[in-house]
């Protein structure tokens, strides 16, 4: 068996499974994006509700929810006749998940959420089930057939719903305003936490590894300073300590190309003026995003005063879990 091969084909038959899913998408789901971010606005909360392979599904989509600012929780249809009911608030909106629709402990526990002044929206494959008429909103992830070779295990199905859960969760994300700063405060630990809360000040290269030199060094010198600090550019200062060009080892190479006495060059004469810098209080993510937008390598770091205090190299980027 040529295992490849196989992989290769479930990853065919579970893409053109969402391709049919999104080609779905009505305006169902706009209302139902509405009626989540209503629900939330009125500080009720999402109650999502499934059975076997999607109530593992539903897990992953509530933590997907919560980690956005939109409440959920998980409501087992089973044990939610024995009490856990009590976890459901009038005003709450409940996102129900069977792909056939028919399942019967979840079509159990309907009655008794019916009791409950809230919504129903369905995840299901069969619009016309059972589960699809007791609800206010159905959205439908009908796939043309389970990547298993039996068509029989959950599996384009189960992704099908997943990725409907994912976008649901993004669409109301974008509803509701959340930030990226918002996203930082709920994820406080972790690599998360680490990447979004960090400052520039955190993650730049300082003291020795930071090459500065006054305008009036040769290259030559300036050379010697950059290779001590182990840096492929040198911040490069007025009198005053404060910032007003850059040299890097590409501009040594430009100029080599042109000037043959470049060493005995002073700095000022060919350095690049006006270089692109941060401030230490800025935010890591600020940094990342000004070397994907200026396609640089390094970016000098300047405090209050306009002095170079640092440098920030493209290459730790990766080991900051930044990228």
């Amino acid at each position: 068996m040529n295992h490849l091969a196989q992989a290769r084909k479930v990853f065919d038959i579970e893409m053109a499974g969402l391709r049919a899913v999104r080609a779905q998408l009505n305006g169902a789901f706009t209302e139902a994006v509405g009626l989540i971010t209503e629900t939330l606005r009125r500080r009720n909360k999402l109650v999502v509700v499934g059975v076997g392979k999607s109530g593992n599904i539903g897990q992953k989509i509530a933590a997907t929810l919560t980690s956005t600012a939109s409440t959920a929780v998980v409501l087992n249809s089973v044990d939610a006749l024995h009490g856990d009911l009590g976890i459901v608030n009038d005003g709450d909106l409940i996102l129900a998940l069977s792909y056939s629709g028919e399942s019967e402990e979840l079509l159990k526990v309907l009655p008794a959420l019916k009791r409950f002044s809230v919504k129903l929206i369905c995840v299901t494959g069969a619009a016309k089930s059972s589960l699809a008429r007791h609800s206010d909103l159905v959205l439908t992830v009908k796939v043309p057939r389970e990547a298993c070779p039996f068509n029989l295990a959950p599996t384009t199905s189960t992704t099908a719903m997943l990725v409907m859960g994912d976008a649901l969760a993004m669409a109301v994300l974008r509803a509701r305003g959340f930030k990226q700063k918002d996203f930082a405060r709920l994820h406080p630990s972790g690599a998360i936490g680490a990447a979004m809360l960090s400052k520039v000040s955190d993650i730049m290269r300082s003291g020795s590894r930071n090459a500065v030199a006054r305008q009036e060094l040769l290259v030559r010198e300036a050379l010697l300073v950059m290779t001590r600090a182990k840096s492929g550019s040198l911040s490069v200062v007025d009198a005053r300590g404060k910032l007003v060009g850059v040299f890097t080892d590409g501009d040594f190479r430009r100029h080599m190309a042109s000037d043959k006495n470049l060493l005995d060059q002073p700095l000022k004469k060919v350095m690049t003026a006006r270089p692109i810098c941060i401030r230490e209080d800025a935010l890591a993510q600020e940094a990342l995003r000004v070397f994907n937008e200026r396609n640089i390598d390094d970016l000098i770091v300047v405090n209050a005063k306009r002095e170079p205090v640092g440098l920030v190299d493209s290459q730790d980027l990766p080991k900051l879990k930044l990228m």
